[in-house]
């Protein structure tokens, strides 16, 4: 893994062993938007590709079993802790995965150097989405594709509304900021952020999938835990604050939840993709 002095800038921001939770809390949710973003830009063998704001690495663990042995894919995140759960996770029967500590609007690798772009829940953290998306084409080879996702309004996923609810009840104004910062970037802003990076056919779809939850008595806490909202409410309530505001979560979705305490609630998301 190579390294950089970029402290994290995402917006996103996990700290402790939130990254290891983030790895196993979010995956149920994030698995369906990870196949819809591989298809969206057509992947094949020996594809060259870059997996912008990686995270914990659900998307570059798709991607690289998708290029095989004669693709590569690089995963870069400004955050290195969540770049080494993702080293610690990724499956050795696929090429190996590069992975780079880098902000989205600076870039280690040189010009045209990929065939595609995916970012998967990262572009409404970034600090400059201008210049973010600007990186993009240039590491982009002529006529390479991006695909990325960011969430649709909160109120179009149950899951979603419910941690609003609880924020309403437990959180304060940093939750509610972290909170607001993963639905703002609607899809209005990004397709016309990358125009303006001279992108073109430039297109935005809704896309929601039915996700089946875990058992919501834990789900919710260790879901909370791992994302930025959550720890502002631990950080404000402490241990059992948490638990109080998972457990209003999972009340108010009482009426999705099956006798053996699993979930299913859609979840909407935007997906935009373009072509350098």
């Amino acid at each position: 893994m190579t390294s950089s002095p970029q402290t994290d800038r995402t917006g996103f921001h996990l700290k402790g062993s939130a990254p290891e939770r983030y790895e196993q809390y979010s995956a149920p949710i994030m698995a369906p938007f990870v196949a819809a973003l591989l298809d969206a830009v057509d992947l094949c063998p020996g594809h060259q590709v870059l997996d912008l704001a990686a995270g914990t690495g659900f998307v570059a663990r798709a991607a690289a079993a998708r290029v095989g042995p004669t693709g590569h894919v690089v995963a870069a995140d400004s955050n290195g802790a969540m770049l080494k759960v993702a080293a610690a996770n990724a499956p050795r029967i696929y090429p190996d995965i590069e992975f780079t500590v880098a902000p989205a609007d600076s870039l280690p690798q040189p010009d045209d150097t990929f065939d595609a772009v995916l970012c998967q829940q990262g572009v409404q953290f970034f600090p400059d989405l201008g210049a973010a998306l600007a990186e993009v084409s240039r590491v982009l080879r002529p006529g390479g594709r991006l695909a990325a996702t960011a969430w649709a309004p909160w109120d179009r996923s149950p899951y979603f509304a419910a941690q609003r609810r609880m924020l309403a009840e437990h959180g304060g104004p940093t939750a509610e900021a972290y909170f607001a910062a993963a639905f703002s970037c609607p899809a209005e802003r990004l397709t016309a952020a990358l125009t303006d990076a001279g992108f073109h056919e430039v297109d935005a779809r809704d896309v929601t999938f039915a996700v089946t939850l875990p058992p919501l008595a834990d789900f919710a806490r260790g879901h909370l835990s791992a994302v930025p909202w959550g720890q502002a409410v631990e950080d404000a309530g402490g241990p059992d604050g948490l638990t109080r505001a998972a457990e209003t979560v999972t009340a108010a979705l009482s009426g999705d939840t099956d006798p053996d305490g699993t979930a299913t609630v859609p979840f909407t998301s935007t997906l935009v993709t373009a072509i350098r």
